[in-house]
């Protein structure tokens, strides 16, 4: 709960309004801000609905407090998921040669 202590403040709550809103007691926030105890699923999800960021934010698997939206990868044609499959598969390197490859690209076309 390495972030929690860091989104209540920064949307100006106390722990007493968290806890309301969680339907716990204060007491079970300060637990959870201080790695006492932890919530279960519904109260981790409450949270991050609330403060509209990840559960991995909130537990600390994350420094990125942005929400992902992750595609659903039977929506994509068969040539995009093996674009996407081959692209995870290259270096860090490759990967920025890639994107040089194709915002270039779009910029020429833009022109056209």
């Amino acid at each position: 709960m390495n972030h929690l202590k860091l989104l209540r403040s920064q949307h100006g709550m106390s722990q007493q309004k968290l806890a309301d809103y969680l339907n716990v007691s204060q007491q079970s926030v300060y637990k959870y801000e201080n790695d006492i105890s932890e919530p279960d699923i519904q109260t981790l999800k409450s949270l991050s609905n609330l403060f509209q960021t990840s559960i991995d934010y909130i537990v600390g698997n994350t420094d990125n407090p942005r929400k992902i939206d992750h595609f659903i990868e039977t929506e994509l044609t068969e040539r995009e998921l093996w674009h996407i499959q081959f692209y995870r598969k290259l270096s860090e390197q490759r990967k920025k040669i890639v994107d040089m490859i194709i915002s270039d690209y779009l910029e020429d076309n833009s022109k056209l």
